[in-house]
């Protein structure tokens, strides 16, 4: 949801799926269309429960309150990712997006040829469906015959249906989104000195105006859901369609989009099931009800085949919570965090409804490095200042500060997530729990995120132009098991790991050798100086991203020539137009690591272009990002961007 003009994709299905192979897929009692279920989806931006429906009485949400009146909210709902772009993906692919590679902020990635996008399916079974308009998916659209929608433009509507046809539509508003509570001059709503602000903020005026906007903004984002009931009731539908309200993710505010904590994944879920349909409800659902079930947006695609009598593909890596192809409640939710625009880090995120998990694979990182979109916003900037100045404590300072590799909360008596119970010898079991839940799917669904995003297009490349998703489901091409026991071994930062990650430094596989590697970085300066010989030997990998780990550790953590062989590296891999855009990402965020160790790099920068053909509209802007923060670093000018 960063600075970008959204450009409606018209995305096209696969016309295997058209042919007779199509009805395999598909298991539907035999109805007639007036039978089926019309399906409205209304969704928001970049906000949280912060609802009236959820006891919130600061809010103001007078329509979607009476939606929940009339039907029935999650308790425990999460989008999967805390940004944007991956979670409608999440949604539009029924999969989580580390098995299919597209977790990453506004990447692109080719998408599996033989599973359709859940509309497609939606359309064979005699379904009008629209989308109103955002899509800003992180997979390239299917090639083949057949369009996943009707259509998906700003003027898309369910009124242009055939008479008597089934609809399905989705209608977004941006009014909540993170841009709107920052835009000034605004007449305040909602009084700022009544906002509650979480224990993690500083209470400053900058930071109560700016969590006021908010639920000024979340009032808009429900009213244009009063606006898109209405059209319904006024057309005589409203007891004809099952109705969901959610938001995209967790409020807009920094610590919370972007971030796997329940505050940046939690988001508000109202369905409405009418009495013609009530056989598709769960058993739990009750006019005005509240389910403690737990759901996650990798549940709305089988779900909504479910609604519409169709037995959701065994592919779909969510689970289905109403209609004829229900399932049983599934003890755990899961969130995840890859490349945030121009930042790299990787964070993984379970929950069972009480306590919160999460595992940072870079601990090294701080969590609030500096992305430029989230620095927009006054709190953010508020936030930075008093923590460099000392004036302030835990838990305000953590967010600036180098993350633990485990963290465990309790919703229950820690409601803004701020008190690490990971340590704790009485919550052991909890973690452990967790722990494996998190471990388990990511083998279950083959996570290629262990990779980096260099080496994930590096693989995928060439003649046989494999899918991430294939490529991740092909153990011989991605022996997940053996990198992912690097990245325990090294991210939990176990004393006695170095032996070990010696050992692999000289594994066959790349990605084995990035967390070696990594592992260096993550322990500083004694394990560089120790392992020096073979992180020298590591700058000559023919995998760029190994190298850029080695550079990044010698230029951070060693003497004077190492700095030097590292500067070497990083400079012949900076440039976009010879390395392509992902590794130079990864370069230039090393760069950037060093400060102004990196002065010796100043001219090969501004020589090199910032865009170009290898970037598109979504990323253009992440290169020249980069480049104005490390010149930034440097106290110097930065270079106006190269075509």
């Amino acid at each position: 949801m960063m600075r970008m003009q959204k450009t409606p994709l018209q995305i096209i299905g696969c016309a295997l799926l058209l042919t007779a192979g199509l009805s395999s897929l598909l298991s539907r009692p035999a109805v007639t269309a007036q039978q089926l279920p019309n399906i409205l989806w209304i969704t928001s931006e970049d906000h949280g429960p912060h609802m009236g429906c959820y006891g919130d009485r600061f809010a103001t949400t007078p329509n979607v309150d009476a939606l929940a009146a009339k039907g029935m909210l999650y308790r425990h709902a999460w989008s999967n990712a805390p940004v944007c772009a991956p979670a409608r993906t999440t949604i539009i692919s029924g999969m989580y997006p580390p098995s299919t590679g597209s977790e990453h902020m506004r990447s692109l990635v080719r998408y599996p040829q033989s599973k359709p996008m859940f509309p497609q399916l939606l359309r064979q079974a005699g379904y009008y469906v629209t989308n109103n308009s955002k899509e800003d998916y992180n997979l390239e659209p299917p090639t083949g015959a057949g369009q996943v929608w009707n259509e998906s433009s700003p003027k898309a509507h369910w009124q242009k249906r055939p008479a008597g046809q089934p609809f399905f539509a989705v209608f977004n508003s941006e009014k909540s989104h993170e841009s709107k509570i920052r835009v000034r001059p605004h007449t305040p709503i909602h009084d700022p000195a009544k906002v509650r602000v979480p224990a993690y903020h500083p209470d400053t005026p900058e930071v109560r105006e700016d969590w006021a906007q908010y639920y000024d903004v979340v009032s808009e984002a429900d009213a244009d859901a009063g606006k898109r009931l209405k059209e319904l009731a006024d057309a005589g539908l409203a007891e004809e369609t099952i109705v969901f309200y959610y938001a995209d993710h967790g409020s807009g505010m920094p610590r919370s989009k972007r971030w796997p904590y329940n505050s940046g994944l939690q988001m508000p879920l109202i369905v409405y099931i009418p009495e013609k349909f009530k056989d598709l409800a769960p058993p739990e659902y009750k006019a005005g009800g509240a389910s403690d079930r737990l759901v996650s947006f990798v549940d709305l695609a089988p779900t909504v085949l479910s609604l519409a009598g169709l037995k959701p593909p065994a592919w779909l890596q969510g689970h289905a919570f109403m209609g004829k192809y229900q399932e049983s409640p599934q003890p755990f939710i899961y969130g995840f965090r890859g490349r945030m625009d121009e930042r790299y880090d990787m964070v993984r995120s379970v929950t069972d409804g009480r306590y919160v998990y999460i595992r940072n694979y870079m601990p090294h990182l701080i969590y609030g490095q500096y992305l430029d979109y989230m620095f927009q916003t006054p709190t953010t900037r508020v936030w930075r200042r008093l923590y460099d100045e000392g004036k302030l404590k835990p838990p305000q300072t953590y967010f600036w500060e180098r993350k633990p590799a485990e963290e465990l909360y309790d919703l229950q008596n820690d409601r803004d997530e701020v008190r690490n119970l990971a340590a704790s010898p009485q919550h052991r079991a909890v973690l452990n729990k967790l722990r494996g839940a998190q471990a388990s799917l990511a083998l279950k669904i083959r996570d290629v995120g262990f990779l980096p995003e260099s080496e994930l297009h590096r693989r995928s490349s060439g003649p046989s132009r494999i899918t991430m998703y294939d490529l991740g489901h092909d153990a011989q091409k991605y022996p997940l098991e053996k990198i992912m026991a690097m990245a325990d071994l090294t991210s939990l930062m176990k004393p006695d790991a170095l032996a070990q990650i010696s050992r692999g430094l000289k594994d066959g596989d790349s990605g084995v050798r990035y967390w070696a590697a990594m592992g260096l970085l993550m322990r500083g300066q004694n394990a560089v100086a120790t392992k020096r010989a073979e992180l020298r030997a590591a700058l000559k990998d023919e995998a760029p991203a190994v190298r850029i780990v080695a550079a990044r550790s010698l230029g951070l953590y060693g003497n004077n020539e190492d700095l030097k062989l590292a500067s070497d590296v990083l400079r012949g891999l900076i440039s976009p137009d010879k390395n392509g855009l992902y590794v130079s990402m990864e370069a230039l965020n090393a760069v950037d690591a060093l400060g102004k160790k990196a002065a010796s790099l100043a001219d090969a920068i501004k020589a090199m272009p910032q865009q170009g053909s290898f970037a598109t509209q979504r990323t253009n802007g992440y290169i020249p990002r980069l480049v104005e923060h490390i010149f930034g670093e440097l106290g110097i000018p930065a270079p106006t961007g190269k075509q």
